[in-house]
């Protein structure tokens, strides 16, 4: 059966037999082409997905899943998830009443393009990057595609579906100069085929990798940091996502904790996290628990306003429901953003500083928990309003909630970054950080 259907054969089960049930169907194509050496070394195609339950009984919440859709496999999933509630203990659990959420199709024929067009794609970067004499190595260039269907259903009263997913070109090189070598790498992501630009993807590798080519050790110190858009969103995807979580809030987790309607960032500062977003790579109806999605104002102007709740969440703080539920049909519900950016500024007029291009080891020296971090960098050194020379052999160190208050300046172009997370950022300004270098 198809996965809509194995929904609506587990919600007619639990029905009749008086299980209170949340069905969550999940499936994910994936295409990769790879190429190297002039050639398409492999086409990777393949359909996966799964099934999963949450049945609340008492206030106790049980899950299971399978990735199978007979009758059988999909009785014992339920009696499963039937059995693992029993053996928890009270917490509150709950499934939230909703209503009919029709299905969406967010994605439409941006990615119907042939594969020859795309194999073309994946080839045409590395001529890109080739036609450029500093490029020494080509480790791999890639395009690859990510669809999602999301299929939604509860017994009370939740029903709905959804469609999404984007494309994406990849360069992976190393660039020299003399003695020098800086090895990157560079993505372009749409949710149209036909808006990628292999020659685009290309130069933008050369140009952000090749100014970095023959660079300086810094001198320690403490310096105005103008971090570019892909750095600060990395940096708030690991920081931000784990601090703006209700889940963590009442774990007692987050620094954030008791700080609603305080100020803990520059008035610069606004985030906003906004599922409805027109072609957002991460824009959805609806969330994993059926609640309707909105644009949501986390941070405004440098006050805090709200967290990111689901309905567990939102009814043990007493506060309205974010909509921001999340899991995989695998997983336990959590919380989670959608399309996450930095609202644009008025723009940046760079002085005296570093241009922070990279940062690299951010799940090892990024504690969202305490909110230091200390993290090898490259970049760029400006001198009189200009980049005078790429610096490296570097280390930026902080507190995440201090670099907040200190954000003097943001840039007018908003860039997504779906690295770690779909993160959107311009470029951000801080008045002054801490450089361990030479």
């Amino acid at each position: 059966m198809t996965f809509e259907e194995a929904r609506d054969y587990l919600l007619q089960k639990a029905r009749a037999l008086g299980l209170e049930a949340e069905v969550l169907a999940i499936e994910n194509r994936e295409l990769t082409v790879q190429a190297h050496g002039g050639r398409v070394e492999n086409i990777t195609q393949a359909t996966q997905g799964g099934v999963g339950v949450r049945v609340v009984v008492e206030g106790k919440t049980g899950y299971a899943y399978t990735e199978e859709r007979t009758p059988e496999a999909l009785d014992w999933v339920l009696a499963e998830a039937h059995e693992n509630a029993l053996l928890q203990s009270e917490t509150g659990g709950f499934l939230p009443a909703g209503g009919e959420l029709g299905r969406h199709d967010l994605l439409g024929e941006g990615l119907s393009a042939p594969l020859e067009q795309k194999r073309r794609a994946a080839l045409d970067v590395e001529l890109g990057l080739r036609a450029d004499p500093r490029t020494r190595q080509v480790q791999m260039t890639r395009y690859a595609e990510h669809e999602t269907q999301a299929f939604l259903g509860s017994t009370q009263g939740v029903s709905g579906a959804f469609r999404n997913g984007y494309g994406a070109l990849m360069a992976y090189a190393v660039m020299g100069q003399g003695q020098s070598l800086k090895q990157s790498f560079e993505l372009e992501v749409s949710k149209e085929f036909h808006a990628l630009d292999p020659g685009r993807t290309a130069q933008e590798f050369i140009r952000k990798t090749g100014r970095l080519l023959e660079a300086r050790p810094l001198k320690t110190g403490r310096y105005r940091a103008y971090f570019e858009p892909r750095a600060f969103g990395q940096l708030l995807a690991v920081m931000g996502m784990f601090m703006l979580s209700a889940k963590n809030v009442l774990e007692g987790k987050s620094l954030l904790a008791g700080k609603i309607g305080q100020k803990i960032a520059s008035e610069t500062f606004t985030l906003v996290d906004d599922p409805t977003l027109p072609g957002g790579l991460a824009s959805r109806p609806f969330d994993a628990e059926g609640t309707p999605a909105q644009r949501t104002v986390l941070i405004e102007q440098g006050v805090l306003k709200t967290f990111l709740h689901n309905a567990e969440t939102a009814r043990k703080m007493g506060v309205p429901n974010t909509g921001h539920a999340w899991r995989g049909y695998k997983g336990v519900l959590g919380v989670g953003p959608s399309n996450l950016f930095v609202a644009p500024g008025q723009g940046i007029q760079m002085d005296e500083g570093i241009v922070v291009t990279d940062l690299m080891g951010l799940h090892a020296g990024a504690n969202p928990i305490s909110g230091e971090f200390s993290l090898q960098a490259l970049g760029l050194k400006v001198e009189g309003g200009e980049v005078a020379y790429p610096v490296e052999n570097f280390t930026v160190a902080g507190n995440f909630l201090e670099l907040l208050a200190h954000i003097t300046a943001l840039g007018t172009e908003l860039e997504w970054n779906p690295m770690m997370g779909i993160v959107g950022s311009p470029m951000v300004e801080v008045a002054e950080l801490s450089f361990a270098g030479a």
